[in-house]
C-alpha cells in the first residue's frame, strides 16, 4: 500500500502503504465508515419505519490558504460518552522509582508485645514471692479495713460546718435625742445584723471624727449573742464628735455605719433681758420679759416677791418672751437659761407695780402755823406721774388754799417740769382763825386725763 501524499498543486497522490497493526486497522475502518461533510449535506432518506432521518445541515467549509483544498477531516459524531483518557507511556524500569517497599515478614513478636510479656513475668514472680511470705492475709486485712472505713464514711451523718460569713452590712448606731451635752463621756448604743448574732471571730469597732478631722478607732468589743449592743464610757472632745461603727471578721471589715454626732459644750449660755428696764414701774397685773440667749435653750422665770414662776424656750435664733404676774411694790424677776448641753446661767431685773393711772402727789412746806403769827408764806408742791409711774412733764396744775374765815386762794395754771414737779407759793392772810386750811391741786393732761390730790395745814393759836 502507498501513503497519500500532496503534490505541488495540492493533489493527493498514493504511495506504498506499510502494513498496519490490528489496532491501526480498527481505527482505519472506523475512519472509513465515518460520515463526511457530503453525507451531512446530502438529501435525507427515510429510515426503516418510513421516518425522515433528521440530520443537521452543515454549511460547506471554505478552503484556506489561498485556494488550497481543506485537509481537515470531519469529526465523528459524539456518542455522549467521555473520550477515554490517554495513558501516558511509563518510563523504562531502569528510570522508575519504586512506589513501595516489600514488607518483610518475620515470626518474632512485635516490640510492645514483648515488653508486656516481660512485665507479666516479673509481676507473676512478685506475686509468688508475696504469697510465700504471708502477704495474702495482710492484704485481705488491709482491704477489709479500707472497705469498712469507706462504708462508715458513707453512713456517717456529716456535721454542718458554716463557711465564713461575708459581712454584708454595717451595724446601726442609735442617734441621741439631744446631741449637745456637757458630760465628758457618753454611752453608744446600736444594733448588728441578725444573721451575725452569736458568730465567733467577729468584733465591733467604734470610730470617731473630731470636727473635720479623719476618723480614728476609739474602741472595740466582741460580737455578742444579742442584736443590740452598748459601748459605755466613750470619751468626748470639745466640739462635734461624729461616731461610726464597723464589723470585722474572717471575711474582712464592713463599711462604716451612718454617723451619729455628739457635741461637747461646757460653756454657759449668755443671757440678756431687753425689757423691762431694771427698776421700772409697771402699771399692770403682769409683765412681759423679753431678751435673747443661746438657741433652743430652756427658760424659767421666777418672781421672788410673789413666788410665781413660768417656763418656756428660746427659738432657733435665741429670742425669748415670757409673761409673769407681779404684785404691789417691788418685784424681783430672775430668768434662768439652760442650753441644750445642760449649762445654765441667770439674769435678774426688778420692777415696781404702778397704779395704772395718772397720779398727782401734793405736799406743803409747813404742816401747821400759829394764828398769832399770820400772815405767813407757805409753798405747795405737786409731783405728777403717768400710768407707768414715769414723771410727766408739761402737765397743767392748779392749786387752791382755803383757810378758815378768809377767802380761798386759787393759783393760775402751772406747768410741770421734766421731773413732773410744779410749785405754788402763797400767803395765808391775817384774820384766819384756828382750824384746818385745805390745800387742793388739780392736774390736767391731754393724754391721760385729770388727776387731783389734797392736804391740810393746821392753824393753831
Amino acid at each position: 500500500m502507498r501513503v497519500g501524499q500532496l503534490d505541488p498543486m495540492g493533489a493527493l497522490t498514493l504511495g506504498r502503504v506499510p502494513a498496519l497493526t490490528p489496532s491501526e486497522r480498527d481505527v482505519a475502518t472506523w475512519v472509513s465508515r465515518a460520515p463526511t461533510a457530503q453525507d451531512y449535506n446530502a438529501p435525507q432518506s427515510a429510515d426503516a419505519f418510513g421516518q425522515q432521518a433528521r440530520h443537521a445541515t452543515i454549511r460547506p467549509m471554505t478552503s484556506r490558504r489561498g485556494g488550497r483544498p481543506s485537509q481537515v477531516r470531519p469529526r465523528p459524531p459524539s456518542t455522549g460518552r467521555p473520550a477515554p483518557a490517554k495513558a501516558r507511556p511509563r518510563p523504562s524500569a531502569a528510570g522508575r522509582v519504586a512506589s513501595h517497599r516489600r514488607v518483610e515478614r518475620t515470626r518474632r513478636l512485635a516490640l510492645p508485645f514483648r515488653l508486656l510479656f516481660a512485665i507479666a513475668i516479673v509481676a507473676l514472680g512478685a506475686g509468688v514471692l508475696f504469697i510465700a511470705n504471708g502477704g495474702v492475709g495482710r492484704a485481705a486485712a488491709f482491704l477489709g479495713s479500707t472497705l469498712a472505713g469507706f462504708v462508715d464514711t458513707l453512713a456517717a451523718t456529716p456535721a454542718p460546718s458554716a463557711p465564713p460569713l461575708v459581712v454584708a452590712s454595717a451595724p446601726i448606731l442609735q442617734s441621741p435625742e439631744e446631741p449637745y451635752t456637757n458630760q465628758p463621756t457618753v454611752d453608744l448604743a446600736g444594733r448588728v445584723p441578725e444573721n451575725l448574732v452569736g458568730r465567733q471571730g467577729y468584733v465591733i469597732r467604734i470610730y470617731v471624727a473630731i470636727g473635720d478631722q479623719a476618723p480614728g478607732q476609739v474602741g472595740e468589743l466582741p460580737l455578742g449573742d444579742q442584736v443590740t449592743f452598748v459601748v459605755a464610757g466613750v470619751a468626748l472632745s470639745e466640739g462635734t464628735n461624729t461616731f461610726t461603727a464597723t464589723i470585722a471578721g474572717p471575711a474582712g471589715e464592713s463599711g462604716p455605719s451612718p454617723g451619729v454626732a455628739y457635741v461637747l459644750d461646757t460653756s454657759k449660755p449668755a443671757i440678756k433681758i431687753s425689757s423691762p428696764k431694771d427698776g421700772g414701774v409697771i402699771n399692770a397685773k403682769s409683765v412681759e420679759v423679753k431678751g435673747k440667749t443661746q438657741a433652743r435653750s430652756s427658760l424659767e422665770l421666777v418672781n421672788a416677791s410673789t413666788g410665781a414662776s413660768v417656763t418656756g424656750a428660746a427659738d432657733v435664733s435665741g429670742a425669748f418672751s415670757l409673761i409673769i404676774p407681779i404684785g404691789a411694790g417691788v418685784n424681783q424677776l430672775t430668768m434662768t437659761a439652760t442650753d441644750p448641753a445642760g449649762n445654765a446661767k441667770s439674769a435678774t431685773v426688778s420692777v415696781r407695780k404702778g397704779s395704772g393711772a395718772l397720779t398727782a402727789n401734793l405736799s406743803t412746806s409747813v404742816n401747821s402755823i400759829k394764828a398769832s403769827r399770820l400772815p405767813e408764806t407757805v409753798q405747795v408742791f405737786v409731783v405728777v406721774t403717768d400710768p407707768d409711774g414715769q414723771p410727766l412733764a408739761n402737765a397743767q396744775a392748779t392749786f387752791t388754799v382755803a383757810a378758815p374765815r378768809v377767802p380761798a386762794i386759787v393759783s393760775y395754771s402751772i406747768s410741770t417740769d421734766s421731773a413732773g414737779r410744779a410749785v405754788f407759793t402763797t400767803t395765808i392772810p391775817k384774820g384766819a382763825t384756828r382750824g384746818q386750811c385745805h390745800v387742793t391741786v388739780t392736774v390736767h393732761t391731754s393724754d391721760f386725763g385729770i388727776a387731783t390730790d389734797q392736804t391740810v395745814i393746821t392753824i393753831t393759836r
